[in-house]
């Protein structure tokens, strides 16, 4: 019997290859995601220093949302407003390995309406 292959190796190995291709600094920080079964998570990403400058998720107490695409949303607005407050108006989109579709499409379409440039 054939195993079906893992679906999180996968993602992992389509990450790692974007990852060698992309790299943030502090003018320019990745936006990277995180996509789990119940949560979403996104983190402003200073490759040079090696340091997290900014990051919001649904598991933060003033962020919800009535499903996950509009809890998706609401982070990317949220990261928005975080980087904003921090002087960040351009950033690397870093999608995690996953597709540009559904709250990972959500959360940066919010994230470019509320002025992050990528």
């Amino acid at each position: 019997m054939i195993s079906k292959p893992d679906k999180n190796k996968t993602r992992q190995k389509r990450h790692a290859r974007v990852r060698s291709k992309i790299s943030g600094t502090a003018e320019c920080p990745r936006l990277n995601v995180f996509r789990s079964n119940k949560n979403i998570y996104a983190q402003l990403i200073d490759d040079v220093a090696g340091v997290t400058l900014a990051s919001a998720s649904t598991v933060d107490k003033d962020i919800a949302g009535e499903n996950k695409t509009e809890a998706a949303i609401a982070v990317g607005a949220s990261i928005a407003k975080k980087a904003t407050e921090k002087g960040i108006k351009e950033v690397v989109f870093d999608r995690g390995g996953y597709l540009y579709h559904g709250r990972v499409a959500a959360l940066a379409e919010a994230a470019r309406e509320n002025g992050l440039e990528f």
